[in-house]
């Protein structure tokens, strides 16, 4: 489908799976860290990939960004991006709840596979929700690669790889707090549905 075919009764099913998709994302990261996790409303948009750096902030923000590929009933690119303060605060977190220490004494290395673990939890549960959603349990994903780099660069990479799957890009904007420590950690989810994949998705949901 063209971005142009998609109407709001479309988009509205989209934006269903993908709120509950974010909140077992937050559930899981809650069991994880042993501490509460609140997740805002995700705002959803569907664009162009060719647009997606419009939607994010400015070329030379320092971010992280986790990033896999899914494959089964709904095969799609998934990426989170946080800035690196937020993304090392997650991992400060999740060192603290198992070691008590924030861990950032530990080699970039050790952190770093903290980083992609606590990102394989956001994704693998954001298509747990969406799997179930189906009626599917055929979904599974790649190990979860992590990179550190200016925002732009991370898009262009973005766009150059994604580019080859599909045209449309799912960008979910939110905002994950430690109910703890009263901190923000925002993050964007990208996911960017294999050619023909959201057709099978709206199909699944009665809405195509």
């Amino acid at each position: 489908m063209e971005y142009s075919e998609f109407n709001p009764l479309h988009l509205d099913a989209i934006r269903e799976v993908v709120n509950i998709g974010a909140g077992n994302a937050a559930t899981a990261l809650s069991e994880m860290l042993g501490k509460p996790v609140d997740m805002g409303v995700p705002n959803v948009e569907l664009v162009s990939i060719y647009e997606i750096s419009e939607r994010f902030g400015p070329a030379e923000d320092l971010v992280a960004a986790i990033y896999t590929h899914a494959e089964g009933a709904f095969p799609c690119n998934l990426i989170f991006i946080q800035d690196e303060d937020a993304a090392q605060g997650l991992v400060d977190a999740m060192f603290l709840s198992r070691m008590s220490t924030d861990g950032r004494e530990f080699p970039p290395e050790m952190r770093d596979s903290a980083l992609g673990e606590l990102g394989n939890i956001v994704l693998s549960s954001f298509l747990n929700a969406v799997s179930r959603m189906i009626g599917s349990d055929s979904l599974s994903i790649s190990v979860p690669g992590v990179a550190h780099d200016m925002l732009g660069s991370i898009l262009q990479f973005v766009a150059s790889i994604f580019a080859q799957s599909g045209e449309l890009a799912l960008l979910v904007n939110t905002t994950l707090q430690l109910e703890q420590e009263g901190e923000d950690l925002k993050g964007n989810l990208m996911m960017v549905p294999d050619p023909g994949a959201l057709e099978i998705l709206l199909a699944k949901l009665g809405v195509l």
